[in-house]
């Protein structure tokens, strides 16, 4: 299976953006309204809570609804409040040695549905990079020109909340923030509708992974490497997914505990299973190495990288032939 993957500048969102929310309109409207869920929220009680727990993105969000028009779902589907469950399995890890501090991470999800689009943007001034995912403004792991980097996995629980999707709440962590302090509180104050692990990275090196439950308090660690689970307990004989997130995580860990641990070889543990996957049901669609020192990201494939850098992104695209993935 192949996939197209674009590079974008595109500093507020206008006439591009529209034209990709109006072809995936179907889809969006689908991952929104999800399987079993209760009906969705009112348009004004999505506009409310905005308001209330990131007012600094009230403005950006009234001019997308503006460029949408008549559209009696979008303002639900673009505020990202309240959004059904999307288990992903994804891994990401802390490097302080050598060439750091930087963040790997595998982001892991069917293909069809993560979006192809890698974007440079400058909603406020300051340029965000990142790996971006639909409807609008969401984030999956990005930096801001502060050196700031924040990703993101899922925390492996089953459990919903009122809360919103933390792919918004990234983007508002790399609009608003400076440094992992300041991320830290923004994650632990936001209600977030799923369960999610963020890890956050500054040039300085100092980094933080929020563990988040709408169904608990936010719980803070230091751990240098996060897979799909929070509970350190959990057991590989729990489950199949359980089992590969401890699995992923384990390998991780080893890489980075070994006498001989390089950046180089963190890398090419990632792109090797059982951290990188050739599940057809959730590959691993893309691996990234942020340097927040140096505002540097190489987004890698198997024989491809595509390096952008905070004040010379360059658009671009590439074509990533999968092969045959596993059933």
């Amino acid at each position: 299976m192949q996939k197209r993957f674009v590079a974008i500048r595109e500093d507020t969102p206008g006439s591009d953006w529209l034209a990709r929310f109006v072809a995936g309109r179907a889809e969006a409207e689908a991952w929104y309204r999800g399987t079993g869920r209760e009906a969705p929220p009112t348009a004004a009680e999505c506009t409310a809570q905005l308001q209330r727990h990131m007012p600094e993105l009230l403005g950006p969000y009234e001019r997308v609804c503006a460029l949408v028009g008549e559209d009696d779902l979008a303002p639900q589907i673009l505020s990202q409040y309240r959004p059904p469950p999307l288990p992903q399995g994804c891994t990401q890890a802390v490097w302080l040695g050598d060439d750091g501090p930087a963040l790997v991470r595998n982001y892991d999800y069917p293909l069809a549905v993560v979006s192809g689009h890698f974007e440079s943007t400058r909603w406020f001034g300051r340029e965000v990079i990142s790996k971006g995912q639909r409807p609008w403004g969401g984030c999956l792991d990005g930096m801001n020109a502060d050196g700031l980097v924040a990703s993101v996995t899922f925390g492996g629980s089953p459990a919903q909340g009122l809360g919103f999707s933390i792919i918004l709440i990234v983007r508002y962590i790399l609009e608003t923030c400076n440094k992992v302090s300041e991320a830290v509180a923004v994650l632990c104050r936001i209600p977030v509708a799923l369960s999610q692990n963020v890890t956050v990275l500054d040039k300085t090196g100092t980094h933080a992974t929020v563990f988040l439950n709408p169904e608990r308090a936010p719980s803070v660690s230091r751990t240098p490497v996060c897979a799909n689970h929070q509970d350190p307990s959990v057991s590989t004989g729990l489950s199949r997914t359980a089992a590969s997130s401890m699995a992923r995580q384990q390998a991780a860990l080893r890489t980075l505990e070994s006498s001989d641990a390089t950046l180089v070889k963190v890398v090419n543990t990632f792109l090797t299973a059982p951290i990188y996957s050739r599940d057809a049901s959730s590959p691993t669609v893309y691996s990234a190495v942020y340097r927040p020192a140096a505002l540097t990201v190489d987004y890698l494939w198997p024989g491809n990288v595509m390096t952008q850098r905070i004040g010379s992104f360059r658009p671009g695209e590439y074509v990533h032939d999968y092969g045959v993935l596993a059933t």
